[in-house]
C-alpha cells in the first residue's frame, strides 16, 4: 500500500499525572495509509499518548497537528476531531442496553445526523464484513469478548474516521479470541487505512506494521522499519525488550548438569504419616477485587 502526504504530526509532546512524567517530549509524523505500530514494556506511555490523540487526556506541553488543525488548541471542537479519529478501547466500551446495530448506528445517526437508512447500510456491510451481521439484535452480556471487540471496531468506522487508534484491544481477551480480531485489523491496513496500533503481540505487529516506534520510559527510544527492528534492534533496551536469544543456547547440554544415580530409584522415601492431612482453610481469604469500568476521562493509566 502507498503511504501518502502527512496526517498527524506530533512535536516535543509532554504529559504529566501529578509530579510523574508519563510522556517526555514525544515527537513523530503518521503519513496517511501507514500502519504505525507502538510497542514497549507496560507503562511507558503508550496508551496515554492514544489518549492524548483523541482529546481524552490534556496535554501539558508541545503540538498535535491533525489535517492542518492544532488541536492543542484550546477551541479545539473534540466532538467534531472524534468523528475522523476513531478510537477503539480495551473494554469495548458498549453501550449494555443497546444491542450490537444500535451500538454501530448511534454514532452516525444521533452524532453525525446521518440518515438511517444510509447508516443501516454502512453498519450492515461493516459487520457483515467482521461475521456478526447475524449477531445485530444481540446485547453485549450475549456476546464474547471477541465478538465485543469486533463490534467496537465497526462501531468506530461506521463513522468514517479519517484515522483509527487501537488501544490494547487484545488485552482483556482469551488467546483463541484474539486471531479474530487482529484478522479485522490486518485487513483494515491492506485496505490502506491510516492507524496508530498499540500493542504487546509481537508477531502481529511484525506482520501489520509500515513503522514501528519503540517506547521506554515516556520517550521514544527506537522508530524503524518491522524487519529492521525485529532483526537488529539498534538499542541494547530494544534487545532487552524483545529478550533476543540464540535457541543453541537451550538445547546445548548443559555439562554441569549431574548424571542421575543408578541407586536414585533403589529406594524409595517412606511417606509421612501426615501426607494425606489437609489443610485448614484459611480465615483471611481475600476478597476478590472488582474490575474497573473502562477509561474515564482524564484518569487513565499510561
Amino acid at each position: 500500500m502507498l503511504i501518502g502526504q502527512e496526517v498527524l504530526r506530533i512535536m516535543d509532546l509532554e504529559k504529566s499525572f501529578g509530579q510523574r512524567v508519563v510522556l517526555k517530549k514525544l515527537t513523530l509524523t503518521v503519513r496517511q495509509g501507514e500502519v504505525l505500530v507502538v510497542v514497549g514494556p507496560s507503562g511507558c506511555g503508550k496508551s496515554t499518548l492514544l489518549r492524548c490523540l483523541n482529546g481524552l487526556e490534556p496535554v501539558n506541553g508541545g503540538q498535535i497537528v491533525f489535517g492542518g488543525q492544532y488541536l492543542t488548541d484550546p477551541q479545539t471542537n473534540w466532538s467534531q476531531i472524534r468523528q475522523r479519529v476513531g478510537m477503539v478501547f480495551q473494554n469495548y466500551e458498549l453501550c449494555p442496553h443497546l444491542t450490537a446495530l444500535e451500538n454501530v448506528l448511534l454514532g452516525p445517526v444521533k452524532v453525525q445526523k446521518r440518515k438511517k437508512t444510509e447508516a443501516m447500510a454502512k453498519a450492515e456491510h461493516w459487520l457483515t464484513r467482521v461475521d456478526l451481521w447475524d449477531r445485530r439484535d444481540s446485547y453485549p452480556r450475549q456476546l464474547s469478548g471477541g465478538q465485543k471487540q469486533r463490534v467496537a471496531i465497526v462501531r468506530a468506522l461506521a463513522m468514517d474516521p479519517e484515522i483509527m487508534l487501537f488501544d490494547e484491544v487484545t488485552a482483556s481477551l482469551d488467546p483463541e479470541m484474539v486471531r479474530e480480531v487482529l484478522d479485522v485489523i490486518l485487513n483494515l491496513a491492506k485496505e490502506g487505512l491510516t492507524m496508530i496500533v498499540v500493542t504487546h503481540e509481537m508477531a502481529f505487529a511484525r506482520a501489520v506494521a509500515d513503522r514501528i516506534i519503540f517506547m521506554d520510559d515516556g520517550r521514544i527510544v527506537e522508530d524503524s522499519a518491522p524487519e529492521a527492528f525485529f532483526r537488529a534492534p539498534a538499542t541494547e533496551r530494544a534487545r532487552r525488550f524483545l529478550n533476543v536469544f540464540h535457541y543453541d543456547d537451550i538445547h546445548a547440554p548443559n555439562p554441569a548438569k549431574a548424571e542421575p544415580s543408578k541407586d536414585a530409584n533403589a529406594t524409595k522415601a517412606e511417606p509421612s504419616k501426615d501426607a494425606n492431612a489437609k489443610a485448614e482453610p484459611s480465615k483471611d481469604a481475600a476478597k476478590d477485587a472488582a474490575e474497573g469500568l473502562g477509561p474515564a476521562k482524564g484518569g487513565g493509566a499510561p
